[in-house]
Formats: structure tokens, sequence, C-alpha cells
């Protein structure tokens, strides 16, 4: 099976799909410098908490998991603002989108593309920060609902269970590198999106093709 073959494509969120840079650019005129940084340390740390198993008795919840990895890094930058630490958890709930989002969605739904969100964000992030492409998406698929984060399989079956295909009928993208990997070593077809322009040998494990953006996905898939 090639690329161009899959007819079903999922997208990770954060950082695919959804800018999450938009997130310290909204308070960049209160924090300048420090904005930057408080997302990077803020990203790494919500990443990290969702590597690690699972507590007894602790469900899998991403947004418990970033309000938890925000207060490292407020308190590792010497932040003590509670209604910034609002401001800042409801931006995930507002994301941003890439520019290129709606159009590529668009055109892979004219060329017979079925497509769907697949993330650790829960039900209540995905909903509101999907809500503009619904329009342009099959279904909306959260972590949420098997308790488990990526990179677990449980979380990956999700998408060829709801579409009833095996999942190297899937081409699935992502931006994040421990995504990729994980996402093919279930069998899924995957594009990693290379926007930081990461160099060629630091590919994730398992990539068939690389993009610097969505725009480039509907001609690797024959479109």
């Amino acid at each position: 099976m090639t690329l161009a073959a899959a007819k079903v494509c999922v997208f990770d969120a954060y950082g695919t799909l959804f800018d999450i840079g938009g997130i310290a650019r909204s308070v960049q005129g209160e924090l300048g410098d420090k904005a930057e940084t408080l997302l990077r340390v803020w990203r790494r740390r919500q990443l990290e908490l969702s590597w690690l198993p699972l507590r007894a008795g602790v469900a899998a919840d991403f947004w418990r998991v970033t309000d938890e990895a925000l207060e490292f890094a407020m308190e590792t930058l010497r932040l003590d603002d509670r209604g910034l630490r609002h401001r800042l958890m409801e931006g995930w709930l507002r994301p941003e989108l890439y520019p290129e989002v709606i159009q590529s969605l668009s055109r892979l739904r004219e060329m017979g593309c079925r497509t769907a969100i697949l993330s650790n964000g829960t039900v209540r992030m995905l909903e509101a920060g999907a809500a503009g492409l619904r329009a342009h998406l099959d279904a909306v698929l959260s972590a949420q609902s098997v308790q488990r984060f990526k990179p677990d399989p449980l979380v990956y079956q999700l998408a060829a269970t709801h579409f009833g295909v095996t999942p190297e009928s899937v081409c699935f993208v992502s931006a994040n590198a421990w995504d990729v990997s994980g996402a093919a070593a279930f069998g899924f077809q995957v594009v990693w999106i290379n926007r930081d322009n990461v160099s060629p040998e630091k590919l994730p494990l398992g990539t068939k093709a690389t993009v610097a953006n969505l725009a480039e996905l509907p001609v690797i898939l024959g479109g």
C-alpha cells in the first residue's frame, strides 16, 4: 500500500493543526521574552507528565496535566499571577489554526479522504478548539475515551476502529516526533510535519513522508 492509496487522514491537534504558539503571543505584551520561554517549559512539562504511567485511580485528563504543567512552568519562571494563569489555560480552548489548515482539509475532502483529529486533548478541549473545523472533519477523537495518552496503542486504535479500517489504510499526520514514532509502531502510514525545519537525519522513526506544512499533503496523497 502506498500513501496515495490511503483514504483516511488522521491528524494530531496541537502543533499539527493548532498553533499553540499563539498562546505565548497572546501574553507577550505583559511577559515580553518570557512568554516564549514559558510556553516552551510548559509544553515540555505537559508532554513529560502525559508520558508517565498513570497513577492508580487517576484519570487520563489532559486538562489536568496541562494545568499541572503550567504550575510548574510558572514556578520555574517565578511568575505568580492567577489571572495570567487563567488566561493561559483558556488559550487551549481557543487555539489558533495554522494558516493552511482549512484549505488543506477542504482539498482532502474533495479528494474523497475521510478526516479526523486524534489527540490527547480532552473532549471539551477538542470540541472547543475544533469548532471552526467541523465541516472539514468526519470525527474528533479524544484519548480521554480510552483513559490513556498517546503513544499508547489503544489511542491509535480509536481511529482504526472508528473508520473500520486496518492501520495501514490510515495516513496519520503529526508535527510531534514521539507521536510519529508511536503511530508508525502501531502500523499507520505516518507523515511528519517538519514545521521547525529539523535536520533530515533527525527524522522520527517510521516517517513515510515529510512536509513543511499541510498544503503539501494532498499532493503526497495523489491529489
